[in-house]
């Protein structure tokens, strides 16, 4: 049976080598748990029902990958999709059920050019280093949150931000921060969730925090019951011009998060055509508009393919019964909840997770033009907008608007397509009759 569904042999595989890599995989993203409800409490999404939110839609949308997508790849909620979501969304001061039916109604528009086939041509729009921007500016903009949230980085008078008061917890947070890159280094499974797990315990011992009530629960009662969060989008709020931008920003972050996971991946798996496309790449694109769809409906932020699944390939997975096997363990970890939960109100265990999640995504800076000024200025300036307004919107719609404009000055009209020039008037929208911030 499972042969016949994942074509195992087919694709130079073996059932246990296939359950060995989705192991893999949950072990490097299991993080999420602990940190994607943390960031949303921001928003005022509730820690419980987030946190089985955050786990249901990954068992949702690694089931679906593996069984319509047949490939070896975890979803599960975006890193920085949901920083956008929390704290590049708070100073309009909207409620967080506008901010879930933003969500959604991105998903659904992702659905709409995937069915649409305008996937390739949207894609093509955005330049190679401008691409790589996003990452790099989302990179360090999850960074900056971690230092802040730590209190490593804090408010000050006369300047901006200062260095924080170095006391026990901002000590905590920067060897915890120094264990998670020096597992990183030697290539340790799970790196990011074992930091945050031996920062936690150390903190709890030198008496920071609470220890776990219980080590398992029972999910979709009491305290995680996802009453309070499910079904409770405003998606009639979202569909109004002034909204436009931020829709435009999700989708965008998105697409571009997924269209970047499954070429590294793809590539990493041995999975890409001479060409270097991902083939039949509109599967597990339906697969992340449709999660993504879910987890608005239910009460988490942008989800999609995850980078971290390449782990899993490297252990040789190449089929879907590795997501699915993904998909079973954070299915099992819904009953450990209690065993992770003070985790997520410990700023100095989870705050070096989002620092370390900025250095691996700053590698995209190498993937920049820097020879080229109408290259580098658009991805500067969606970096330092990202960075300095603490808004990834600011940073992605500065950038798209400032590519043509620096084309045309140079007298290289001709590198400019007509989706270059759709997604530019579309952010300028943004900062004519939008809500900048």
């Amino acid at each position: 049976m499972l042969e016949r569904l994942f074509k195992v042999r087919e694709r130079g595989s073996t059932i246990r080598v296939e359950l060995l890599g989705g192991a893999t995989t949950f072990i490097t993203m299991a993080y999420i748990i602990v940190v994607n409800p943390a960031i949303l409490a921001f928003a005022g999404i509730p820690v419980g029902p987030s946190t089985v939110a955050t786990i249901l839609t990954a068992v949702v949308g690694s089931l679906l990958m593996g069984f319509i997508a047949n490939r070896p790849i975890a979803v599960a909620p975006y890193m920085g999709e949901n920083a956008f979501i929390a704290f590049g969304l708070a100073t309009l001061g909207i409620g967080w059920q506008l901010r879930l039916g933003a969500v959604f109604v991105a998903g659904a528009v992702f659905l709409l050019i995937t069915v649409l086939k305008v996937r390739s041509w949207l894609a093509n729009s955005i330049s190679f280093s401008m691409k790589h921007s996003f990452a790099v500016g989302i990179g360090l903009f999850l960074a900056f949150i971690g230092l802040t949230e730590t209190g490593i980085v804090t408010k000050a008078e006369a300047v901006p931000v200062k260095l924080g008061a170095l006391g026990l917890p901002q000590v905590l947070a920067i060897a915890g921060f120094l264990v998670i890159a020096a597992l990183l280094y030697r290539r340790v499974r799970g790196a990011i969730l074992i930091g945050i797990a031996v920062t936690g315990v150390a903190g709890l011992a030198l008496g920071l925090g609470q220890a776990p009530k219980a080590v398992m629960a029972v999910p979709f009662v009491g305290e995680y019951s996802l009453a309070p969060i499910a079904l409770q989008l405003d998606i009639a709020g979202v569909l109004r011009l002034s909204f436009l931008p931020i829709l435009l920003t999700l989708f965008l972050m998105g697409f571009l998060d997924t269209l970047g996971t499954l070429v590294g991946v793809g590539a990493a798996g041995g999975m890409l055509d001479e060409q270097g496309n991902f083939p039949d790449i509109e599967r597990p694109m339906v697969v992340d508009a449709v999660t993504c769809m879910f987890s608005g409906l239910i009460g988490t932020s942008t989800s999609g393919a995850y980078i971290e699944s390449a782990t899993g390939i490297r252990e040789g997975a190449r089929t879907g019964l590795a997501a699915v096997m993904t998909a079973v363990l954070f299915a099992v970890s819904l009953f450990f909840i209690p065993l992770v939960e003070p985790l997520q109100h410990l700023q100095y265990a989870y705050g070096p997770a989002l620092v370390a999640v900025g250095v691996l995504m700053i590698g995209s800076v190498r993937q920049i033009d820097f020879e080229d000024l109408t290259e580098l200025v658009p991805a500067f300036v969606t970096v330092v907008m990202m960075l300095f307004t603490y808004n990834i919107a600011n940073g992605l719609t500065a950038g798209i608007v400032v590519y043509p404009l620096m084309k045309l000055a140079a007298g290289r009209y001709r590198e400019i397509n007509v989706g270059a020039v759709v997604l530019a008037v579309l952010c300028l929208i943004y900062y004519l009759f939008g809500l900048p911030h």
